[in-house]
Parts: C-alpha cells; structure tokens; sequence
C-alpha cells in the first residue's frame, strides 16, 4: 500500500485504500481509546509465493536483489509485529501503517 507497480494497478489500489481507510477510521475511534493499525508486510515465506516461484511468476534473485536484507520475511515475523501492536508497548500507535518489508521501502 506504499509503493505502486505497473501492471497490477488494481492490486495495488487496494492496498492504498486499506492505508486510508485506516487512518480515517483511527481518527474516528481515538477519543474512545480504540488504536486502528495496519501491518503492511514486505514478501514474505508463504505457500502463494513459493507457488510463484516453482511456476516461474517470481524468480528469487529478482526477489533477493530488491530486498536489502536479502531474504524472505517469515510469517513468525509478522505475527512478531503484530503481537507489538496489541502490546501496552505501542499504546500510544494509531493510524499508522507499520511496515514489516526487510527494508525494501526504505530504498
């Protein structure tokens, strides 16, 4: 939802509109201390890409080389970030979109 590609301008949209959705709906549930967050994961270790990859759609040196800690994210590692949003340690997070992408945004 941060990034645009061409040719899955649909996918892509969708992403976008998750990002804004939660942000209007965080602001709308903040006074009654309800926090609102999207996790914005980067590619991840899952049954669908490893699909991709053995039907030749990704090829993992593509993958690897748009990654700056050159590895797959992991579904452990999601959950880790997710856990930390329901934590008393992101009490004060709302209406953000936290990414989870090995740095791949941050290039």
């Amino acid at each position: 939802g941060v990034v645009g590609r061409a040719g899955i301008a649909a996918y892509h949209g969708t992403k976008h509109g998750v990002i804004g959705l939660t942000r209007s709906v965080a602001l709308e549930y903040a006074e009654r201390g309800i926090r609102i967050n999207a996790v914005c994961p980067g590619t991840i270790d899952t049954p669908m890409v490893s699909d991709m990859l053995d039907r030749g759609m990704l090829k993992m040196a593509d993958l690897l080389r748009d990654l700056p800690m050159k590895r797959l994210g992991t579904g452990d590692e999601i959950a880790g970030a997710v856990l930390w949003l329901c934590s008393s340690g992101s009490a004060f997070v709302t209406g953000h979109a936290l990414l989870v992408d090995g740095g791949f945004t941050a290039q």
